[in-house]
């Protein structure tokens, strides 16, 4: 087998309780990389179109890439890939940790799986690629911290773990996947796919190395890339002391994307990094990582939250923050805890107590309704109260429970104007009136409002925070001018796809220069790809995630942002003031670059046929 990969995928049938090894194909590593490349391959091959998320006929992946478990600098990462149940298409989530390497040192590469157990059951990966079946019944309405705890009793220390919480076993649509580590694979809501197969976790142990074409190569690069990293853009990234400045800038939303922070959140600073580090207790990384982001919090005083608790990162600070104008620290960690515990991603669940609270403050939702939680901007005592009941579907959390859309279909009543959501998921914490290609990626890639698909967005800002070109072939853009930018949003949207399909962690690319990636790939691989290879490799991984939801009966029409999210109205004051985004001349000049039709974002027969994709073109064009 080629450098980088196991070449071994598990396929489990949960209905029979069967597990078959299959050969990972070198063409289709080669054709797709990996993660969600080569997950989405698959599942559309597999799964037929029309399929229920929560139905046993909706197939789960869990895929590295090549780079997962090396000594890259920053491979360390996993994507859980299947249909989302949050918005009716294609679901991806990738997580940090340790279990995706571990994955690799079991035997696989990945796992699949199909059906659904009558009874809860997990799978355990012994090393040397032998797994089996367990029962999980008495792992069921545990938590995520108690399940892996439990495991480890059984199993051993040395094992991870991926599990589902409470929230997944009760089919909650924004809930998640938690690695060992309490790194989540939190959106597209694919933990109720889990819960829904009765799968309650996957344990895996192994010391097996993954095959490298030249170790020496890999070495040198790993040394001469962690010795030049961007050391303020690192330490950046292990403070998060960012959203006292992006509110301040506009970047970050106030007040349920409705507000400006100097004048509705002028306490920001109060939930800034600096605060963070002050109550850390420890800090810990992800598998080889050479930044370590992660930090475990010391107890709480306010709030009873344990030591070592997980620090939140960036998108919960502003979910729970300033999108609810919530200046209490404590308040946020503990939400945090709970959401980490029960299983549900923060970026929804802070979306969704948002949208509550303006329900409440214009007399849609009541004092009865929320049975005595006053739902009232900054009250972090209501917001944790309504989080725990939300993760728990108790009262009116059981109303929020699936996602800020679901949410305001329930209450009705006109609430769906202050539901932030593109097409079912709720939007996460950039916004496009600063950054206007921001809009791009969350109206245009099939998993919407995914600031993690951000192509041009990530460059303008790598660009900035390096002070010096990225290295790709971008020219100086202007913000606000929304022409002439679709194909310079593909070449950084294929960025994208070869980082996260490769295995590796995104923030790398603000550290490292941009043609680390290549060369990584290349001494691991043993692959020579050429600029033209890589360019297909990507566009042909766009493509499959775009087909997935076409057969799934969408298109553009489907996804499109809230007005607010647009500046539509404009805001009056403050720093994105008067400010309006054409997102739809940008997604369709980007549809055009990649040939596909902007009515309804179908790649043409010619570019499927040139991509390889024969079986696809036949589907589209027969």
């Amino acid at each position: 087998m080629i450098g980088g990969y196991i070449g071994k995928i598990l396929f489990v049938n949960l209905s029979e309780g069967k597990l078959k090894d299959e050969v990972l194909d070198e063409k289709l590593c080669r054709k797709f990389i990996g993660g969600y490349g080569i997950g989405a391959r698959l599942i559309y091959s597999w799964q037929r179109g029309g399929v229920d998320p929560l139905g046993s006929d909706n197939i789960l992946g869990f895929m590295t890439g090549p780079l997962t478990g090396t000594d890259v600098p920053f491979g360390v990462r996993l994507t859980v890939v299947g249909k989302s149940p949050l918005t009716g298409g294609w679901g991806d989530s990738t997580a940090g940790g340790d279990f995706g390497s571990y994955l690799k040192f079991a035997g696989y590469d990945g796992i699949f799986f199909s059906g659904a157990s009558e009874k809860p059951v997990y799978l355990f990966i012994i090393e040397d690629g032998k797994a089996e079946l367990r029962d999980a019944t008495h792992l069921w309405r545990k938590d995520t911290v108690e399940t892996e705890e439990m495991l480890k009793t059984e199993l051993g220390k040395g094992i991870r773990v991926a599990s589902i919480g409470p929230a997944a076993e009760k089919l909650s649509l924004m809930s998640s996947v938690l690695m060992s580590g309490r790194r989540a694979a939190g959106r597209s809501g694919i933990g109720a796919v889990m819960g829904s197969k009765k799968l309650k976790a996957v344990a895996v142990v192994g010391r097996a190395k993954v095959p490298i074409a030249s170790s020496e190569e890999v070495s040198k690069l790993r040394k001469e890339y962690v010795a030049n990293m961007k050391r303020p853009v690192v330490d950046m990234f292990r403070t998060f002391d960012t959203v006292a400045i992006y509110a301040h800038s506009g970047d970050t939303p106030v007040k349920n994307w409705g507000g400006v922070a100097l004048r509705d959140f002028p306490t920001a600073n109060l939930i800034s990094g600096e605060k963070i580090t002050d109550s850390l207790e420890s800090r810990y990384g992800c598998h080889r990582c050479p930044i370590a982001c992660g930090g475990h919090m010391r107890v709480g005083t306010q709030y009873k939250y344990e030591a070592g608790a997980k620090k939140p990162e960036y998108e919960t600070l502003a979910a729970f923050g300033t999108l609810c104008l919530n200046d209490n620290l404590e308040s946020i960690i503990m939400a945090n805890d709970i959401c980490d515990r029960y299983g549900i991603d923060t970026i929804e669940t802070g979306a969704t107590i948002a949208f509550a609270i303006e329900c409440y403050e214009n007399g849609i939702i009541t004092r009865e309704d929320t049975e005595g939680i006053e739902l009232t901007w900054g009250n972090h005592e209501a917001i944790v109260a309504m989080t725990r009941r939300l993760a728990k579907r108790e009262g009116f959390g059981n109303v929020l429970a699936d996602g800020v859309k679901v949410a305001s279909e329930r209450i009705g009543k006109g609430s769906d104007k202050y539901a932030m959501h593109v097409h079912g998921q709720a939007l996460p914490m950039h916004d496009p009136k600063l950054n206007p290609s921001y809009a791009t990626c969350y109206q245009s890639d099939p998993t919407p409002a995914r600031h993690m698909q951000a192509g041009l967005a990530h460059f303008v800002e790598n660009a900035a925070m390096k002070g010096a070109p990225s290295g790709l072939d971008v020219p100086p853009l202007d913000r606000y001018t929304y022409t002439g930018k679709g194909k310079y949003e593909v070449i950084c949207r294929n960025k994208n796809h070869l980082l996260n399909a490769s295995g590796v962690c995104y923030f790398s690319q603000y550290v490292l220069p941009w043609d680390w990636l290549d060369k990584s790939l290349s001494a691991v691989t043993g692959w020579q790809l050429s600029p033209e290879e890589i360019t297909t490799m990507c566009e042909r991984i766009s493509a499959m995630r775009q087909v997935f939801n076409l057969r799934e009966g969408l298109s553009p029409k489907d996804f499109k942002l809230p007005g607010r999210a647009i500046g539509d109205p404009p805001l009056k004051d403050g720093p994105t003031a008067n400010i309006t985004v054409d997102a739809d001349t940008m997604v369709s000049e980007y549809y055009q670059a990649l040939d596909w039709d902007p009515e309804t974002g179908k790649p043409s027969k010619k570019r499927l046929l040139e991509l390889g994709l024969e079986d696809v073109a036949k589907d589209l064009w027969p």
